[in-house]
């Protein structure tokens, strides 16, 4: 009869499915890309962190010129800040409607998040210029120095968020961007609802915290 010889090798690694030693699950339950996302803007909260403090640090430093009693036109703004902030309720409806497999609701929604943004650009543009026409520059004042940067700043990120937008409505309109690519509007939604927030901020200290004499 033969000898069957059982060996087992001292400090080898253990059997699998052996009870006590699964692996460790390392997941955060994020994806990359949206982990780098979430990077980016608490990167981005820093940058307009500090043009805000530099906003208020230097308001009502520089009084030669016309300043913000002389220029700002509260009700337009506000009306041009509803129209941004209803386009985060848009943008929703997109990621909702992607998520349900309604690719004709995407395409609607996301052309209409981008179209809000746009008005709000116009209204930022119109703005702008008649502030110009009122004297007002970048170099006329430190006032006018610190509104144009912070307001420009958030102004091209909005501009970057409505090309993203269309980039994604082009891929719906050729059927490039199916359900299973929901992410890819969750994360342009990100992006769209920190710039709306970031205006909410930007708004309150610009134009309703009162001015100093």
């Amino acid at each position: 009869m033969a000898t069957i010889e059982q060996t087992t090798e001292v400090g080898g690694p253990p059997a699998q499915g052996t009870p006590g030693h699964d692996a460790h699950a390392t997941s955060t339950g994020v994806t990359n890309t949206k982990l780098a996302m979430w990077l980016f803007l608490s990167s981005d909260c820093l940058f307009f962190g500090a043009f805000i403090a530099s906003y208020l640090l230097y308001r009502g430093r520089d009084v030669s010129g016309p300043g913000p009693r002389d220029l700002f036109d509260i009700p337009f703004t506000s009306a041009t800040s509803f129209i941004l902030l209803m386009s985060s309720l848009t943008m929703v409806l997109a990621l909702a409607a992607i998520q349900r497999g309604d690719h004709r609701r995407v395409r609607i929604w996301i052309l209409a998040t981008a179209l809000l943004g746009a008005t709000f650009i116009g209204g930022q543009v119109f703005e702008f210029t008649e502030f110009s026409r009122e004297g007002l520059n970048v170099s006329t004042n430190l006032f006018g120095s610190s509104f144009y940067i912070l307001t420009g700043f958030h102004g091209a990120h909005v501009t970057i968020g409505i090309i993203w937008l269309l980039s994604l409505w082009g891929m719906s309109v050729r059927g490039r961007l199916p359900t299973k690519k929901a992410e890819s509007v969750e994360i342009a939604g990100l992006y769209w609802h920190f710039v709306d927030v970031v205006w909410i901020i930007i708004f309150t200290v610009i134009y309703l915290v009162p001015q100093p004499h």
